[in-house]
């Protein structure tokens, strides 16, 4: 696919990050995007982006309500593209959605662990399960399945468990190359690929606590600020001075400074996606961060778990996100 022109993109997890970059891209190059997220104001947002440029004639952007861990949600979604899109078939899917935490099977809940794996995993493998059909029928197709370096190195740090999310983009990523053969058996015109980012400058971290929580407020809960006191206390810190505001305001900095301070901006990071897309690589990394990492557990497996391998890369790339 070497151009997206006339084509018709569905992406999860418009409304923020990588997936709003990703519509606001396509649409630049005359795509026609149909997103979802949970979130119908980010939605509207990232629709406002794309049309600050004066959109072509007939240029199509839709926005849908839709979780996709849950399967109606996305059937709904799919009916809802073919309605109002007027089309029977996709080119593009982006599975983008995804969420952190629950990232310990010990101190954090069954219902936050499952809910990030349905969403970084499930919503991968439902959102394919959905619009297959709809990309067969298209005269060439490409399936996007965001993974993480996580899905290779299930690690930020040996001070913090993070085992939901890094289990469901290992997931991701097996997945997605299974699906290269399969796909060569049964629908050769359509080419898939794994993205696997490393730090890149998003809200990932506000959201996945507001949806976790349920909760559109950036303050923490009691429960989360004793959640934030032993997460900081394993990464080394003396929690005892603090107060619950002092722990409020570093938990607002974390997000913040994930956001703002990060190695690559979305933006950047969607033009290595959609260029790597135009080259049918099914391997797209992304980031100097994870070609590096990538290259390090490579050659050294039976050490990527130790203390000094995540210190030593840490301070290679100037990673604080742990």
């Amino acid at each position: 696919m070497k151009d997206f022109a006339g084509k018709i993109a569905v992406i999860t997890g418009g409304g923020t990050g990588m997936g709003r970059e990703l519509a606001r891209q396509l649409v630049a190059e005359g795509c026609n995007v149909a997103m979802c997220d949970i979130s119908a104001d980010a939605m509207a947002e990232t629709k406002r982006l794309c049309e600050v440029e004066r959109l072509p004639q007939g240029l199509r952007i839709t926005t849908h309500i839709a979780d996709v861990s849950i399967e109606d949600q996305l059937l709904r979604f799919r009916d809802e593209i073919v309605e109002r899109q007027a089309t029977d078939k996709i080119h593009l899917l982006f599975n983008n959605a995804g969420i952190g935490g629950g990232g310990s099977l010990f101190t954090n809940t069954r219902e936050q662990w499952e809910k990030t794996f349905n969403i970084c995993w499930g919503g991968v493998y439902l959102g394919v399960r959905t619009f297959l059909p709809m990309l067969v029928k298209a005269d060439e197709g490409h399936i996007v399945n965001t993974s993480s370096v996580n899905g290779f190195w299930a690690s930020v740090g040996m001070g913090v468990a993070h085992t939901a999310y890094s289990s469901a983009k290992f997931a991701v990523k097996g997945f997605t190359e299974a699906l290269i053969n399969d796909l060569r058996l049964n629908a050769p015109h359509v080419k898939c690929s794994v993205v696997m980012p490393g730090h890149i400058g998003t809200s990932i971290v506000s959201n996945s606590r507001k949806i976790q929580s349920g909760t559109e407020s950036d303050r923490l809960s009691a429960n989360e600020v004793l959640a934030a006191r032993q997460r900081l206390k394993g990464m080394g810190m003396d929690t005892a001075p603090m107060s619950d505001e002092d722990i409020q305001a570093i938990a607002l900095d974390r997000a913040r400074s994930f956001r703002d301070e990060a190695p690559m901006t979305a933006g950047a990071a969607a033009k290595i996606i959609l260029d790597g897309v135009k080259a049918e690589r099914w391997r797209i990394l992304v980031g100097d961060d994870a070609n590096r990492l990538d290259e390090r557990v490579r050659q050294t497996p039976e050490r990527a778990y130790d203390a000094d391998f995540y210190q030593n890369f840490a301070a290679e790339v100037g990673w604080r996100i742990g």
